[in-house]
């Protein structure tokens, strides 16, 4: 029997799976989505899921805050059977779970329980995590805590960024959740409960969060990078003898070695090809910045616009008193 589905969802993770529910045997009745936004300019965002409901004559529904009462008697409206949930934006109530007759699933982008919040794919890089994947559970009314119906792993590549891993989980996702789908309507999924002892959280990056810290390791620093993309980006600060620090969007490094005594953050080699600072363990060879105001560039093409002697420093914002 072909369930009535409504898809919750905002944003590059979770159209892939809205796409292809429209390929299933069940009906798409609505998609709930996050209101439209102002970018720069006065310029609407584009939402793309919005998008694609419209070209397909399936309902939209775009409220502030999803569990008002109002909102609720909308969903009402749909009569459907399960509600689909990724990166939605909102934690769903109660009330609002208890609306479709099979609950709701969510479609989260790791290894739960590792991972809940807004953003498990960056936390995995961050952290030195070498895989991750999806998990599909049943949404209870507590963050990302429900029992697991489906998870498939992937490995995460050595230079990775948040930004290319979240395309890759992003359609995984879609054959995955098509299945439990289909399990659901059978009544043969299988659900696992999550073992809290292992629980680790993602909470929503700030911009603070890019901010590089030259004492970490160099590994550490090179997740750290990776992770931050394509938002907030890692950043660091030129600090020099010939005027103000200069803010410097690092996003690519290599691990190298860094033998001496220097401090962390000094840079120890800055000629042709080469801009090498010291971290808490070794070195990193910076290749590819952008400085503030100007647009990406090698670290080549960075240092003969603004040549770095050795002993010059790299630092936080807050050590350099921004």
């Amino acid at each position: 029997m072909a369930l009535r589905l409504v898809m919750m969802g905002t944003g590059s993770f979770a159209l892939p799976t809205f796409l292809g529910l429209f390929d299933t045997v069940h009906k798409v009745v609505g998609l709930v989505t996050q209101p439209d936004r102002m970018g720069r300019g006065h310029h609407r965002h584009v939402n793309l899921m919005k998008e694609a409901a419209i070209e397909r004559g399936t309902d939209v529904f775009q409220p502030d805050s999803v569990n008002q009462p109002e909102s609720l008697e909308h969903l009402k409206t749909w009569n459907a059977d399960l509600f689909v949930v990724a990166a939605y934006g909102q934690i769903l109530s109660a009330d609002l779970l208890s609306i479709p007759r099979l609950g709701a699933i969510n479609v989260h982008g790791s290894l739960l329980p590792k991972y809940r919040g807004a953003a498990p794919v960056q936390y995995a890089i961050w952290k030195g995590e070498t895989e991750t994947g999806v998990t599909i559970f049943q949404i209870e009314p507590k963050l990302d805590a429900g029992p697991m119906l489906a998870v498939e792993k992937i490995s995460i590549g050595p230079k990775e960024t948040s930004g290319e891993l979240l395309e890759r989980l992003a359609e995984i996702t879609v054959p995955l959740t098509v299945s439990t789908i289909d399990k659901m309507e059978s009544g043969t999924a299988d659900a696992i409960l999550q073992e809290s002892a292992d629980v680790t959280r993602a909470p929503r990056l700030k911009k603070s969060d890019g901010l590089i810290d030259w004492t970490q390791s160099s590994s550490q620093i090179d997740c750290q990078v990776r992770a931050m993309q394509p938002w907030p980006k890692a950043s660091t600060y030129i600090q020099t003898s010939k005027g103000r620090p200069i803010r410097l969007i690092v996003f690519d490094v290599d691990c190298v070695d860094g033998s001496g005594d220097a401090d962390p953050g000094t840079i120890i080699a800055s000629t042709g090809d080469d801009l090498v600072v010291k971290t808490g363990d070794a070195a990193v060879q910076i290749n590819r910045v952008q400085p503030e105001g100007k647009r990406p560039m090698s670290a080549t093409e960075f240092l003969r616009g603004h040549p770095l002697t050795v002993g010059d420093r790299l630092t936080s914002g807050a050590l350099a008193g921004f």
